[in-house]
């Protein structure tokens, strides 16, 4: 499912592969306030993936935090970021603090993280969380990306879902249908 190859489509590509912080390339080209709309956080059993991906045991606890990047009150992308609990906690690291600021934000501010290869996937919208698929009802999948930021031991897994409306808003409306 995730993999590291472009798609066809080099502005696409643009998007997907862009190891800038997306919070300020999302900030840039928003015609009202940026700002994160919180939707879900705490501790959780991590998906097979996400364990995978953070090289952690199956079935790991993990802090999961998912929200929407927007444009004034207009959700343009679906984030979900998780973390070991483990990890969080021999790093001593409170990733529980951030409330309505963006994680990216903090990522990018600290020097100490580094980021990994960069994965794309095209999701069904069926696989969304329900408040993520109610952005995308004209379109049966969505673009996404992920990596993991690292600090010494932490890991931080940062996936992001391209919704319709940012393609919409920023003049890319093919990219529904690529």
């Amino acid at each position: 499912m995730w993999q590291t190859s472009a798609t066809a489509c080099a502005a696409l590509n643009g998007w997907l592969f862009d190891q800038g912080s997306l919070t300020q390339r999302l900030t840039q080209l928003c015609t009202g306030q940026f700002n994160v709309q919180l939707l879900n956080e705490g501790w959780q059993t991590l998906k097979h993936d996400e364990c995978q991906a953070l090289g952690i045991s199956n079935n790991s606890c993990g802090w999961v935090r998912e929200v929407f990047l927007c444009d004034d009150q207009q959700p343009w992308v679906f984030a979900r970021s998780v973390a070991s609990q483990a990890e969080l906690v021999a790093a001593d690291f409170d990733i529980s603090q951030l409330g309505t600021r963006s994680l990216g934000e903090l990522l990018f501010s600290q020097q100490a993280f580094s980021r990994g290869a960069m994965y794309i996937c095209q999701i069904p919208c069926t696989q969304l969380p329900v408040a993520a698929q109610q952005q995308a009802t004209q379109t049966t999948h969505v673009w996404a990306r992920r990596s993991c930021f690292q600090k010494h031991k932490l890991g931080i897994l940062v996936a992001e879902v391209f919704l319709p409306k940012l393609w919409q808003d920023t003049g890319h409306v093919a990219f529904n249908t690529l």
